[in-house]
């Protein structure tokens, strides 16, 4: 299965699937989409409130990944479920971590 994100030399690009009111805030691995594209999945406590949501997501990923707050970034899908998230500081290392959280490899 391929991987829902794209490394650069100034981070990762990752494709999350996210689910609102979830329960819990948790990275819930890798799922393909029936369109064929592949997505990391999330889901959030927040509600699609004034930004409440995406805000949670970012702070879930920083979280969970080890990096600021100030390195996520939402760079598409700020109103869908299938979002881009840019998240910035050194590419292979930020794929790595994230295939541990995920774990796959």
């Amino acid at each position: 299965m391929a991987r829902p994100w794209t490394v650069s030399a100034d981070g990762l690009l990752v494709t999350v699937r996210l689910t609102l009111k979830g329960g819990r805030d948790a990275i819930e691995g890798i799922a393909q989409r029936a369109d064929g594209t592949t997505v990391l999945k999330a889901r959030v406590r927040a509600a699609a409130s004034e930004g409440a949501a995406n805000a949670a997501l970012m702070q879930l990923l920083a979280k969970s990944m080890g990096v600021a707050l100030r390195d996520v970034s939402l760079a598409a899908g700020a109103t869908s479920r299938i979002k881009r998230l840019k998240i910035e500081g050194p590419g292979p290392a930020l794929a790595a971590a994230l295939e541990k959280l995920c774990a796959v490899g």
